[in-house]
């Protein structure tokens, strides 16, 4: 299993490609996205996934856009608690969750 480091490498570090890799739920890819800081492509990403997944990573790409309202309202729809975390802190954290998922680990 990739862990969030190896994953943000992945979409930033050298020969990275230029779009996520097809088999990614959206809510990585917008985490992907953001990465790259893309942030209309990662809200894009976030937006089209209505679970509880892409609304976590909504939550938190309104809190990096500072709009901690909206953020709030996203992070009531994912059933979580508003972050207060540094923005990297809780990039790393939702990127740890959901790759675990992915790979069936709980």
């Amino acid at each position: 299993m990739m862990d969030a480091n190896e994953f943000r490498a992945a979409a930033t570090g050298a020969g990275a490609q230029a779009s996520p890799p097809a088999e990614l739920s959206l809510a990585l890819a917008a985490l992907w996205h953001l990465a790259r800081d893309e942030w209309d492509a990662a809200h894009g990403c976030a937006q089209s996934d209505d679970g509880r997944d892409g609304c976590w990573v909504h939550a938190h790409l309104h809190r990096v856009e500072g709009d901690l309202a909206n953020a709030g309202y996203w992070y009531r729809r994912a059933e979580r608690p508003a972050s207060e975390a540094a923005l990297d802190a809780e990039w790393e954290e939702i990127a740890a969750a959901l790759l675990a998922a992915a790979a069936g680990d709980p």
